[in-house]
């Protein structure tokens, strides 16, 4: 047996591709603009201008980034042979800008009152990584 066999019979966790050059701008200060100009799939990116936005007080670009670095994530999941559901580890560093820009449009949503989208995004990251749940949260 495997050490990787999901023994509950869920599908295997999906780890996106490793995409260093974003991430690496990012944590040299590079403005997130020019990163999600640079590399515009980088969920990593979207989710850091969604962070500034709501830090900022602008919730409704907080939650337009935050909605392109979700769907930007989600293609990546597909590529990656995610089905829709299961688990995206947080623990996977390349998974984190996907789970980061989750996080930002269930924040956004609730604060303007989107409540479906809200716990809809919400139960989406808890079931897709209950670490990146709390440690966002």
């Amino acid at each position: 047996m495997s050490i990787h066999e999901n023994l509950l019979g869920g599908p295997a966790p999906t780890h996106l591709p490793d995409d260093p050059e974003p991430r690496e701008l990012l944590a040299a200060g590079t403005p997130p603009a020019e990163v999600a100009a640079k590399y515009p799939t980088s969920s990593l990116a979207w989710a850091q201008l969604a962070d500034e936005a709501f830090e900022g007080g602008r919730v409704i670009e907080s939650y337009a980034y935050a909605r392109t670095g979700y769907h930007r994530g989600l293609d990546s999941l597909r590529r990656a042979g995610w089905k829709g559901h299961g688990p995206v580890p947080f623990e996977h560093e390349p998974n984190r800008g996907f789970l980061r820009a989750l996080h930002a449009l269930a924040r956004a949503a609730g604060s303007i009152g989107e409540t479906e989208e809200h716990e809809r995004c919400s139960t989406f990251l808890r079931d897709s990584s209950p670490t990146a749940a709390d440690i966002l949260s």
